[in-house]
């Protein structure tokens, strides 16, 4: 039986790498990503109770709050933090578009747009904004984020 309390040792992989961290059982996937083990910073602790959407990241390729997830719930899943989107085209697309302010929201949006672009072929304006809902961007960015999100998501319709 598995302690409470006890540290125990599990394997995830990060943005395609194997990484074994030594975790609390109770402890979050966002402590653990931002802990001194993986130091991903990317995913922001916000309201740490999934409304707003700052500490996104894609396990198994879904949007997933990782203020909400104990890391032992993903041991042996694919995590994608921010830092791992090497250049993906909605990175683009938010320079392009101007799409952050204070800059604190974007990652988690950047998350949800990537999935985004890569679940939904051709996504419509509708389910655009159905995605974006989860997130909330307190400087109020929405129409360049909007915008931004739309390039890609609708990439094979702007061509």
């Amino acid at each position: 039986m598995k302690s409470l309390t006890k540290p125990e040792e599990v394997s995830l992989t990060v943005n395609g790498e194997p990484r074994d961290v030594v975790i609390y059982p109770g402890e979050t996937l966002l402590y653990t990503l931002r802990g001194d083990a993986l130091g991903l910073t990317g995913a922001k602790p916000g309201c740490e109770n999934g409304d707003c959407g700052a500490c996104t990241v894609l396990v198994d390729g879904v949007p997933t709050k990782s203020c909400l997830v104990l890391t032992a719930e993903v041991e042996d899943r694919d995590i994608l933090t921010v830092e791992g989107l090497q250049e993906a085209p909605i990175q683009r697309a938010f320079i392009d578009h101007q799409a952050f302010q204070c800059g604190y929201c974007t990652s988690g949006f950047l998350m949800v747009g990537h999935a985004l672009s890569q679940d939904v072929a051709n996504a419509s304006p509708e389910r655009t904004v159905e995605w974006l809902r989860s997130n909330i961007c307190r400087c109020t960015s929405y129409q360049e984020i909007y915008d931004a999100v739309s390039e890609v998501a609708h990439r094979d319709t702007l061509s």
